[in-house]
Formats: C-alpha cells, sequence, structure tokens
C-alpha cells in the first residue's frame, strides 16, 4: 500500500499544467472549512424549492456526520504523518495541517454532501460531484494527503450520506 501511495502521489502532485496550477488551489481554497458545500446547499436551498431545501439539509447533515467521523474521531484514532515534501514535485505545498494526515476530511464532506443530495436533488449532486472530485484531486497534489487518505474520506463520506438517507427509517423501526 505505502508503495502505490508514493507512486501515486508523484504522480499526481506532478501535473504542472497551468490550469491545474489555477483551479486546484482554487478549488481547495472553496472547500476550505465546507464553504462551497455551504454555497451549494444555500443555492439549492433558494432555488430548488421543497426539494432544493430537503436535499440542502440532507447534505448539510451529512457533511456534518462525516466530519464527526472523519476528523472528529478517525483522525483521533489514527496518527499518520502527512506525505513528505519531497514527494511533491512542485514548490506550492501549502502549510500542512499538523493533524493526522488519515482519513481526508475534506474529501468526506465533499462526498458526503454529493451523496446524500442526490435522491432528492439529482441536478445539484451532478453540479457538485465534479468539484467534489476536484477536491480528493486537490487534497493529494497540494501533499496534504496520501491517496488512501482520499478514499478513504470518500468512503467515510459515503457512509455518513447514507446514514442520514436510511437513519429516519432505522428509528422509526426501532420505536417500540
Amino acid at each position: 500500500m505505502r508503495d502505490r501511495d508514493h507512486r501515486a502521489t508523484r504522480r499526481v502532485a506532478a501535473w504542472d499544467s497551468p490550469a491545474a496550477r489555477r483551479l486546484l488551489p482554487a478549488v481547495g481554497e472553496a472547500a476550505e472549512h465546507t464553504k462551497l458545500w455551504w454555497a451549494a446547499a444555500l443555492v439549492m436551498a433558494a432555488a430548488g424549492g421543497r426539494r432544493g431545501r430537503s436535499a440542502a439539509a440532507a447534505g448539510v447533515l451529512a457533511m456534518a456526520v462525516a466530519e464527526v467521523l472523519s476528523n472528529g474521531i478517525t483522525k483521533q484514532l489514527v496518527d499518520r504523518r502527512r506525505p513528505p515534501a519531497e514527494w511533491i514535485a512542485h514548490h506550492d505545498v501549502a502549510d500542512r495541517p499538523d493533524s493526522s494526515s488519515f482519513p481526508s476530511g475534506h474529501t468526506a464532506a465533499a462526498v458526503a454532501f454529493t451523496a446524500a443530495v442526490a435522491p432528492s436533488c439529482p441536478w445539484g449532486a451532478a453540479a457538485c460531484a465534479v468539484p467534489a472530485g476536484l477536491v480528493a484531486v486537490e487534497r493529494v497534489h497540494s501533499g496534504a494527503h496520501y491517496p488512501s487518505d482520499v478514499v478513504a474520506g470518500a468512503v467515510i463520506g459515503g457512509a455518513a450520506a447514507a446514514l442520514v438517507r436510511h437513519a429516519p427509517r432505522l428509528l422509526v423501526r426501532c420505536r417500540p
């Protein structure tokens, strides 16, 4: 696994196109503190009617669950160092957090939001899927995460969205 992470990190970080150098940092900044997903929720709630509001609420809730699972629990249990700076071919290695690299909380939030809005608002999920994918790529390109951290974040995000979607039915079934 470590060799795969190493090879994939070097490959993604070596993308040195002008488009990648402009786009990926902008996406990373927009995803900081989940700003991008809050903005998407606002647009859905304002323009999507009842379904848009429902989708926005589900997305925000799933994002919160993913943040708790990834940053609040998993990062505390797994202490993994960030990828070494020498693996990153470009010189734009931003200040990286001191927290554990595993898993990617940014990716968890992006996937959770996107997957949670999909059942109620497919057009919203389609619009969010591209930036969600770019967030995942940016986390590796910037040297903040290994690819396996991003994959784990995506799994956590998907699980958070499923939990939010199915929790009401599970609670109704468990009622005495």
